[in-house]
């Protein structure tokens, strides 16, 4: 299978993040992208590849044009301020507040995010572009008639919406591949997010619309992040109605659980008879992940890529979460692998 991949992810690399009460190192950093890299080298997975250069149009084919100037601009705003630290936003228009756009970086910020899990640092912009970039180039060898490819995607995506940053992701890498095939003459795109957190952002990009097919399995968002998307009776609204499937699932969930659900995102995926899939492939429902609770272990991702490869699609793998850095490497080509059957 082949891999492409950037270096740029490294020029992105945030200090600390608010977690249970602390500030913490960020458990979203560049060690995730090199430890997968070097499986799929010790596994001789494929070629790995570097992102082509496609430009900013099929990204603001999805995202909205004023939060691109935002995230492109807002390190040199802050840097202008005489500061040297992360940016990072401290609040929101929530329920009770007026939804207007501020003029000052740190109410911009807000306005732009959901969520302190979004630090800009000086490379942030640049790094989250190459990872759009990662995953159209993966996008464009499957176009062009290869079976399966994967998109080595960081930072990830699949919590960022079309005007919205948060949950470590500034651009929605799988959207932008899927709004790719589509502008390339696909009818029916289905994304499967693996991911132990719900993708909210894909969800909310596609909602209204049938040409694609939103699958997540993830934990119950009742007590988990993200915590106001990804309800089982959330199925789509207007054209998409019937068109997105959430499947939350508790704590403590285990291969049995887990793939009894995979196995009714699939049949839902094969009733739908799209052209190409795409896999949010997040590994964080790994059992030691610090930051997630269910307990699947390092062989079950083998039988999650075997399962996925019985839908017989094209299939573009993207890379999300996982944060048990030491296995993520395994874990993420465990499932490449179950897919190619090795």
């Amino acid at each position: 299978m082949l891999t492409i991949y950037s270096d740029d992810h490294h020029l992105h690399h945030g200090r600390c993040e608010l977690i249970d009460g602390q500030l913490m190192p960020c458990f979203e950093k560049p060690e995730r992208a090199d430890f997968i890299r070097e499986r799929v080298l010790a596994r001789q997975l494929g070629p790995i590849e570097p992102a082509r250069d496609w430009g900013l149009a099929p990204i603001a084919r999805v995202h909205d044009q004023g939060m691109l100037d935002f995230l492109q601009g807002a390190w040199a705003r802050w840097a202008a301020l005489g500061q040297e630290g992360d940016l990072l936003p401290y609040t929101w228009p929530t329920r009770t507040l007026r939804q207007q756009k501020p003029d000052s970086v740190h109410g911009q910020f807000g306005y732009y995010s959901f969520d302190a899990g979004v630090p800009i640092t000086a490379g942030t912009w640049q790094a989250a572009y190459s990872s759009a970039q990662v995953a159209l180039t993966a996008q464009h060898h499957i176009a062009s008639g290869a079976t399966s490819a994967f998109a080595l995607c960081r930072p990830p995506g699949h919590h960022a919406a079309a005007d919205l940053m948060g949950g470590y992701c500034y651009l929605n890498n799988a959207a932008i591949a899927a709004q790719a095939f589509l502008d390339q003459g696909y009818r029916r795109v289905a994304i499967l997010d693996v991911d132990y957190h719900h993708g909210n952002g894909t969800q909310s990009i596609f909602y209204e619309r049938s040409d694609v097919l939103f699958v997540s399995l993830h934990g119950d968002p009742a007590i988990e992040f993200p915590f106001f998307l990804g309800y089982a009776d959330e199925t789509g609204a207007g054209a998409g109605e019937g068109y997105n499937l959430n499947l939350p699932l508790p704590a403590g969930s285990d291969w049995p659980v887990w793939s009894a659900a995979l196995k009714q995102g699939c049949q839902a995926i094969d009733d739908y008879q799209p052209e190409v899939l795409i896999v949010s492939l997040g590994v964080d429902t790994f059992e030691l992940d610090p930051i997630s609770r269910f307990k699947l272990t390092s062989p079950d991702y083998l039988k999650m890529g075997a399962r996925i490869r019985a839908l017989n699609l094209p299939t573009l793998f993207v890379m999300e979460g996982g944060y048990a850095v030491e296995a993520i490497g395994i874990n993420a080509v465990n499932v490449l692998e179950g897919f190619e059957q090795r």
